[in-house]
């Protein structure tokens, strides 16, 4: 063999680091996109689940006697570790609704989750007798 032919063999300095940064690209690309989908999953599930959890909160309050409706907060324990939920009830003030609105109450359920990053609110209103 000759000379000439080894040199032939073989890739150059150049031509491996062209390679490399290619492939550094493309897994700063796929990360990327790993990253972003992490994200986007996480969010998906709060706002399936948070309007679920929201609605049975809202059932249960409106199933009870206005004695037992007090605004209050907490959390769903370790079947839902992280989402918080916070219960406000108002007067509801309408000139057009007259004296049905004495006992017309707002109710506002919020759910939280990951230090109130993501939140959804759910809102009813309950005539009571």
């Amino acid at each position: 063999m000759s000379m000439l032919n080894l040199k032939d063999e073989g890739f150059s300095l150049l031509e491996v680091l062209a390679s490399i940064s290619i492939i550094a690209i493309v897994f700063v690309a796929v990360f990327r996109m790993q990253a972003q989908t992490i994200v986007a999953s996480k969010a998906s599930r709060f706002y399936i689940v948070a309007p679920l959890l929201a609605q049975k909160l809202m059932a249960d309050i409106e199933t009870k006697p206005q004695a037992d409706m007090p605004e209050s907060s907490g959390d769903f324990g370790d079947d839902f570790p992280g989402y918080l939920w916070e219960v406000l009830i108002e007067e509801v003030e309408s000139e057009l609704l007259g004296n049905i609105a004495q006992d017309l109450k707002k109710i506002d359920v919020k759910i939280t989750c990951d230090d109130e990053r993501e939140s959804y609110n759910l809102r009813s209103y309950k005539l009571i007798y």
